[in-house]
C-alpha cells in the first residue's frame, strides 16, 4: 500500500513529474552524445577520410591565396588578410581551372567555415600534413549542433501541428490526453527518434560528413511557413543553401505551397526572403567597387520612400527583396563576380554526370540496370523544323517537380483541414528527391530518414516506414564505408549488400510512394476516415482554432 500510494504522489505532483521529465531528458542527450562518440571510435577504421582531406585542403588554399595577396606573413596571418584570399579563392580557381574543372564545390558558407577550420588548425599545427588533419572536433561539434537543433525543430514542428489539428483527424491513440499533453508526447517521441537516427549520426561523426548543416534552417522553414512567416522562411532557405546546394531542390516546394493557395504575396515574401538573404551573403563578391554600393544605396532608399508611402503590408519584406533583385542586377552590370555561383554551385550539378554514382537505393539504379544513362534522350518533340530531344536526366527532373507540385497541393489542403498529414507533406520532397533524381549520393536519403520522424505523431503505420527509410539510408552508408576499405573481413557484408540492391530500391520507393500517397487527400477515403471517427473524443482541451 505505501507503494501505491508513493506513486499516486508522484503522478498527482506536478513538481516531481516536471523533475523527473527533466531528468530523463538529460539522460536522453548525454546517451546520444556518448552514442555519437562509440560511433566516432568503432567506425575509425572504416572512416571515409576524403571529405576531410577535401574540406582541409580548400581551406588551407585560402590561407595561401591570402599570402599571395598580402604583402607581409603578419598581414597574411591578419583578419583583412583571411579576408582576402577568401574572397578571392573563386575567382582564382574559375580562371586557373582545366576544362572548367574547378574541384571546389563548396558554397560560400561552407567554404567560410572550412577556411576558419584551417587556419585554427594551422595555427596550432604549423607543419601538419595535408592528408591527415588535427583537430577535426571542431567541425563535429557543429555536427552535433545542427543534429540537436534538428531534433528540436521536429518537436516543435510535430506539436504545433498536433495543437491546431481538428478533432476528425485526431488519433484514438492517447484520447484521454488533453490536446497541449498529446501534441507535446507525440512531438517529444518525433525529437528523441530524430536524436537517435541511425543514419545521421552514422554520417556525421562515422563518416564524417557536414549533410546535417542544413537540416535545421529546413525544419524552421517549415516551421516558419506553418506559422505564415513566409519571409522567414524564404531567410532560413537561403542561408541554408549557402552551406550545401542540395537545399535549393525542395526551395520550390515553399513556392508552391502559397501558390496552391492563391496567395501570390505569400509566395512573392519568400522569394523575397530568399533573394535578399543570398544577395546579403554574396554581396562582398557582387558589389565590388564604392559605385555599385553607391547605386544600390539608392535604390534602396528610393524604394523604401515610395512603398512607405504607399503602406502595404509586409513593407520591410518588399523592400528587402528590392535591395536583393538590385544588388545582382548591379553587380552584372558593374564588373561584381558571379565565380562563387559558377563554382559553389553549377560545377556540383555538373561535377558526376553519372545516372548513379554509389550504391544508392532508387528509380535511377534501377534505370541503370535496364541500361539507361544520365544523358540518354528519353523522348523527343518535334517543332516543325526543330527537334528538341529531352535526356532521361531532364525528365527525371521534370518528374520531380510535378511530384513536388502534388506535394504542395496536399500541404495546403492539409493545412486547410487542419490534418497532421501536412507533416508528412514537408517530408516528402526530400524523400522524393532522393528516390526519382540522377547524381544521387547514397548519404541524401539520410535527410528525408531525419525528417520523417516527424511521422511519430500522425499515424502507426507512417511511424513504421519511417524505420524502414531509416534503416535503407543507414545500410547505403555502411555500404560505402565498407567499400572504400575493403577489409577482408567485411567482403562477404560487401558481396551481401551488392546483391540486395535492386530489392532495396523497389522497397525504398514504395515506402516514398505510401508517404505520397498520404500527402493528397482523397475525398473517397476522407468520407471513409469521418464516418470512423464519428466516435466523440475524450479529449478535454479545447479545440484548436484556424491561425
Amino acid at each position: 500500500m505505501g507503494i501505491r500510494a508513493l506513486l499516486r504522489q508522484i503522478y498527482a505532483s506536478k513538481f516531481i513529474g516536471r523533475a523527473l521529465l527533466v531528468l530523463f531528458i538529460i539522460a536522453l542527450f548525454l546517451g546520444g552524445i556518448q552514442l555519437r562518440r562509440w560511433i566516432g571510435e568503432s567506425t575509425r577504421h572504416v572512416r571515409y577520410q576524403h571529405d576531410i582531406v577535401n574540406a582541409f585542403y580548400w581551406g588551407s588554399e585560402t590561407m595561401k591565396e591570402a599570402r599571395r595577396l598580402s604583402p607581409d606573413e603578419a598581414s597574411a596571418n591578419s583578419l583583412a588578410g583571411f579576408s582576402r584570399g577568401y574572397l578571392a579563392l573563386y575567382d582564382r580557381v574559375k580562371h586557373q581551372a582545366y576544362n572548367k574543372d574547378y574541384g571546389l564545390d563548396y558554397p560560400p558558407l561552407r567554404l567560410l567555415v572550412m577556411a576558419i577550420w584551417a587556419r585554427e588548425v594551422r595555427n596550432q599545427f604549423p607543419g601538419v600534413d595535408d592528408g591527415h588533419p588535427k583537430l577535426v572536433n571542431p567541425l563535429l561539434k557543429i555536427n552535433l549542433l545542427c543534429e540537436l537543433l534538428s531534433a528540436v525543430a521536429i518537436f516543435f514542428l510535430v506539436r504545433f501541428c498536433l495543437q491546431r489539428q481538428s478533432r476528425a483527424t485526431q488519433s484514438s491513440l492517447l484520447s484521454s490526453w488533453s490536446v497541449q499533453h498529446r501534441a507535446s508526447i507525440c512531438g517529444f517521441a518525433a525529437a528523441s527518434v530524430a536524436w537517435f537516427e541511425p543514419s545521421m549520426i552514422l554520417d556525421a561523426h562515422g563518416w564524417p560528413q557536414w549533410d546535417v548543416w542544413i537540416l535545421p534552417f529546413y525544419l524552421f522553414a517549415a516551421l516558419a511557413a506553418l506559422k505564415n512567416r513566409w519571409f522567414v522562411c524564404g531567410c532560413l532557405l537561403a542561408t541554408g543553401a549557402m552551406f550545401k546546394g542540395q537545399l535549393l531542390f525542395v526551395v520550390p516546394f515553399f513556392v508552391l505551397w502559397p501558390l496552391w493557395q492563391k496567395r501570390w504575396n505569400r509566395a512573392l515574401r519568400v522569394l523575397a526572403g530568399f533573394i535578399s538573404t543570398a544577395a546579403l551573403i554574396a554581396s562582398p563578391w557582387l558589389l565590388h567597387t564604392p559605385a555599385a554600393w553607391l547605386a544600390l544605396v539608392v535604390v534602396t532608399t528610393a524604394s523604401s520612400l515610395l512603398l512607405l508611402q504607399a503602406r502595404l503590408p509586409h513593407r520591410a519584406a518588399w523592400i528587402s527583396g528590392i535591395t536583393g533583385c538590385a544588388a545582382f542586377v548591379i553587380g552584372a552590370f558593374t564588373g561584381g563576380s558571379f565565380a562563387w555561383l559558377r563554382v559553389g554551385f553549377l560545377y556540383g550539378s555538373e561535377h558526376y554526370p553519372y545516372l548513379v554514382i554509389s550504391s544508392c537505393y532508387n528509380l535511377p539504379s534501377l534505370l541503370s540496370k535496364l541500361g539507361w544513362s544520365l544523358k540518354d534522350p528519353f523522348w523527343s518533340v518535334h517543332f516543325g523544323s526543330l527537334d528538341v530531344h529531352v535526356t532521361l536526366q531532364w525528365t527525371l527532373r521534370l518528374l520531380y517537380l510535378g511530384a513536388l507540385a502534388v506535394c504542395a497541393y496536399g500541404a495546403t489542403r492539409r493545412v486547410r483541414d487542419r490534418d497532421a498529414r501536412v507533416l508528412i507533406a514537408i517530408t516528402a520532397p526530400w524523400l522524393l528527391m532522393f528516390a526519382l533524381l540522377g547524381q544521387m549520393h547514397e548519404r541524401y536519403l539520410m535527410w528525408g530518414a531525419v525528417v520523417s520522424a516527424v511521422a511519430m505523431g500522425v499515424s502507426l503505420r507512417l511511424s513504421i516506414i519511417h524505420f524502414v527509410i531509416s534503416a535503407a539510408s543507414t545500410t547505403m552508408i555502411v555500404h560505402v564505408m565498407l567499400i572504400d576499405k575493403k577489409l577482408e573481413t567485411t567482403l562477404w557484408a560487401i558481396d551481401l549488400l551488392k546483391h540486395i540492391r535492386g530489392y532495396a530500391s523497389v522497397l525504398v520507393l514504395a515506402c516514398v510512394a505510401v508517404y505520397l500517397w498520404n500527402t493528397v487527400p482523397i475525398p473517397a477515403f476522407q468520407r471513409r476516415a469521418r464516418r470512423s471517427t464519428r466516435t466523440p473524443s475524450l479529449s478535454l482541451g479545447p479545440e484548436p482554432e484556424e491561425a
